[in-house]
């Protein structure tokens, strides 16, 4: 899986991006439907308490998956996206199955 990270008008650090990197190849499980995670974080103005923002995008075969959380960190922010798109990845799959 080809993961993409973007930090927009900030430059996120490499602790940052491993942390990323760490949980969203946690979904690797799902290696046969991701092609491509693309991470786009962004610090929302003024600050504030949940000023994070982080979104995932997984493009998968047949089916796109979309995860945006706002939260005081981004290592929660991403955390929460990582459990949604576990979540609509399993529920895609058991729909496609019939269960």
């Amino acid at each position: 899986m080809e993961i993409t990270i973007k930090a927009i008008h900030f430059e996120a650090s490499e602790k940052l991006e491993a942390f990323i990197r760490k949980k969203v190849e946690r979904m690797e499980k799902f290696r046969d439907v991701i092609q491509l995670a693309e991470i786009t974080l962004k610090v929302i103005k003024p600050e504030t308490n949940a000023n994070k923002d982080a979104s995932i995008k997984i493009f998968a075969k047949g089916k796109d998956f979309f995860s945006n959380e706002v939260s005081d960190t981004f290592e929660d922010a991403i955390n929460r996206c990582v459990e949604k798109l576990e979540r609509q990845i399993v529920k895609s799959k058991e729909k496609k199955s019939g269960k």
